[in-house]
């Protein structure tokens, strides 16, 4: 039986190794039900590893080698795809958004990280760690700038962020950093690179209390939801649950500001801190 070769580092090697599944899982007559019954996981999460959105762990890699005889090859090259810049707890997330034909996100206290400068990322950065070495925080700025080249494509994927006014009147980094992140947050606006949206003080009680959310869209596998906390995520495809989840985001859209009035008071917001009018 001819075995497949090992992938190229330099192409997309999450997308191949999922490719690779397809074909050995279709070349052993198996369901993708049938294949993930044995690991407790549903077809539809095996279809997310074929299409490429979700990361195969090593012990899905392990049972794959050994039910379609594949000749270790999806354990040598799980742990090469593995290999993340991002923190652990949201390597997976930053993957599937990576492929995603639509992001849609609300954040309470800070500016999305797709929507971020770098002088505003550093601050943040070196808020989680300030104790961190200069070249960490760096590697950690240069990974989330870089994030932000999916918003180079002039349509694809649609951005649509929620911002809480928390995160417009929280002075990351000085008001000049803050100031600085705002316009950018615009800029990306009146190009109409994103939506983006602010959900004021004023609504009072909301949809997401208890912190952030973000939804990912792909064009051939199931949506996912990701929620994060300190130093944690978890990356969701339950559908029962990304369907409360999308429910919450358009609670959310409804409760806030309109695009046109957002971005008033984002510039607002932008020219106190410029002016140096913003109170403490």
């Amino acid at each position: 039986m001819t075995r497949p070769k090992d992938l190229d580092p330099s192409s997309n090697p999450r997308a191949l190794l999922g490719c690779e599944l397809r074909h050995a899982r279709e070349r052993a007559g198996l369901s993708q039900d049938a294949l993930g019954a044995p690991l407790f996981v549903s077809g539809s999460f095996i279809g997310q590893l074929e299409a490429g959105t979700r990361r195969m762990h090593l012990e899905y890699a392990h049972h794959f080698d050994e039910v379609l005889d594949t000749g270790g090859f999806f354990t040598r090259n799980c742990k090469a795809v593995a290999k993340s810049k991002y923190p652990d707890h949201f390597a997976e997330a930053a993957e599937a958004e990576a492929v995603a034909t639509a992001v849609k996100e609300y954040t309470a206290t800070l500016i999305p990280g797709l929507l971020q400068t770098g002088a505003y990322a550093e601050a943040v950065f070196r808020a989680y760690h300030p104790t961190g070495l200069d070249e960490k925080i760096n590697a950690l700025v240069v990974a989330r700038l870089e994030r932000a080249h999916l918003l180079d494509d002039p349509t694809t994927p649609l951005l649509w962020a929620i911002l809480d006014e928390a995160a417009l009147r929280r002075k990351v980094g000085g008001v000049g950093v803050a100031a600085e992140a705002l316009r950018h947050v615009a800029a990306l606006a009146r190009k109409h690179r994103a939506i983006v949206q602010v959900l004021p003080f004023g609504a009072g009680a909301h949809a997401s209390m208890t912190g952030s959310l973000k939804l990912m869209e792909f064009e051939d596998a199931p949506p996912l939801s990701f929620v994060e906390g300190p130093d944690m995520g978890k990356l969701i495809d339950d559908p029962a649950t990304v369907t409360r989840h999308t429910l919450t985001f358009s609670l959310l859209q409804a409760a806030a500001l309109s695009p046109q009035k957002s971005l008033v008071l984002i510039e607002s917001v932008a020219q106190d801190y410029e002016h140096g009018e913003q109170q403490p």
